[in-house]
């Protein structure tokens, strides 16, 4: 049967109760940029343009403490980093509806760098409670729950602003991201697995693991959430083109379930396939998307091909990350991927967005599609050069 592979994974001790917090925990952190971008442009009255940079100060702030997060936690533990980041989220969510916009630019870097970590520490912390075989299908499964997460928190974060206003909003994201920092602390999940709990302690350095296969790696999870943030955008203009605005959320919603049914029949294969080869196969078949016209019904039924491959992609190069990084470092290479993954949406906006303002979605789709296909093949001379599994760790002195 093909739900008795996530039958036999759910059994696992831990594994149940660590994906259901992950799922409820993260859907505060998914609603928070909606909520900042609808605070600045209906509550504070200004335009897209300072809302864009607002949430792009959020943005480089996360990608600097992403790896430096998941660095204490390899050096420190999880609690200690989730008590700092869960009281740095409290402090400005519950105070950033009374800051002037200035004001809230800079304390959206701070708050950026001091984010909650759980997309990493789920990550890490599964690595730590699936044996290497059963993996794929934890991060298959994983990826489904991030879906989940993605079609609530944002959703809740419009209703919550539009009917109670950006101020009550922002208090209840407080809470919620209250909430999840103090269920991750209250359930403190492993980082490591008990066989690496029972080796001898060592720091790794950072030469050993962060090797031109790792960064080729990192690179092609930035080439996904560049295509993937490309076509929503493209989706998006599609629809409001067509004059369907209010069909925007149930469209990127379609999207969303192809990605999940891909996801679970992924992990459900005997095997699993590079991610070069899932995220380039992505990137292909988005190229012909924009070829479609007429009704954008069409050009969502078009986007059936590369969906199903998106959640695949991006659990492989959690799943490939896992093998190729030493127990002592993974928290950081984990941090370090959701630094990529961040890049490469953070590039996408602003290049789809001109590509769609004087070409259409259409050429957005093919551009996107093209420039994540390329750097996959940039990446592939890198990829065949790195070992299948990290090379067996010998004790050092100290980090680098």
């Amino acid at each position: 049967m093909a739900i008795e592979p996530y039958r036999r994974l759910l059994a696992l001790p831990g594994v149940r109760t660590l994906l259901l917090v992950g799922m409820i925990a993260r859907i505060p952190s998914t609603a928070t940029g909606i909520t900042l971008t609808l605070h600045i442009n209906n509550t504070l009255g200004l335009g897209w343009l300072e809302a864009g940079g607002a949430g792009a100060a959020t943005t480089v702030g996360m990608a600097v403490g992403s790896p430096l997060a998941g660095r204490f936690v390899d050096r420190y533990g999880l609690r200690p980093v989730l008590f700092v980041t869960t009281f740095a989220q409290l402090a400005f969510w519950s105070t950033a509806w009374v800051l002037p916009y200035p004001v809230l630019v800079v304390a959206s870097v701070v708050a950026g760098l001091l984010a909650l970590p759980v997309f990493s520490v789920i990550r890490q912390c599964l690595t730590a409670l699936v044996p290497p075989h059963q993996r794929r299908i934890g991060f298959s499964l994983d990826s489904i729950m991030v879906e989940l997460s993605y079609m609530t928190g944002p959703a809740l974060g419009v209703l919550g602003v539009t009917q109670l206003g950006s101020a009550w909003t922002m208090c209840a994201v407080a809470i919620g991201l209250t909430g999840s920092g103090a269920a991750l602390i209250l359930l403190n999940p492993p980082i490591r697995s008990a066989e690496e709990l029972s080796a001898p302690a060592e720091r790794v350095p950072r030469r050993r693991w962060l090797t031109s296969g790792v960064v080729a790696l990192l690179g092609t999870a930035a080439a996904a959430t560049f295509v993937l943030t490309a076509s929503e955008l493209a989706l998006v203009a599609a629809v409001k083109d067509a004059g369907d605005t209010a069909w925007s959320g149930v469209a990127i919603g379609v999207w969303c379930l192809y990605s999940l049914v891909g996801g679970f029949v992924y992990g459900t294969l005997p095997r699993g396939a590079s991610p070069l080869v899932l995220i380039g196969g992505m990137g292909l078949l988005t190229v012909p998307v924009g070829l479609v016209s007429g009704d954008w019904r069409w050009l969502l039924l078009a986007l059936l091909p590369a969906g199903l491959l998106c959640a695949p992609g991006l659990s492989s190069t959690v799943e490939s990350l896992s093998r190729r990084v030493p127990a002592a470092a993974r928290g950081e290479a984990m941090g370090l991927h959701g630094t990529a993954l961040l890049i490469g949406g953070a590039a996408s906006s602003p290049i789809a967005g001109a590509i769609i303002d004087h070409g259409g979605p259409g050429w957005a789709f093919a551009a996107a599609g093209l420039v994540a296909t390329g750097m996959v093949l940039i990446a592939l001379p890198f990829w065949r050069r790195m070992p299948d599994e990290i090379p067996e760790e010998r004790p050092v002195a100290a980090a680098v």
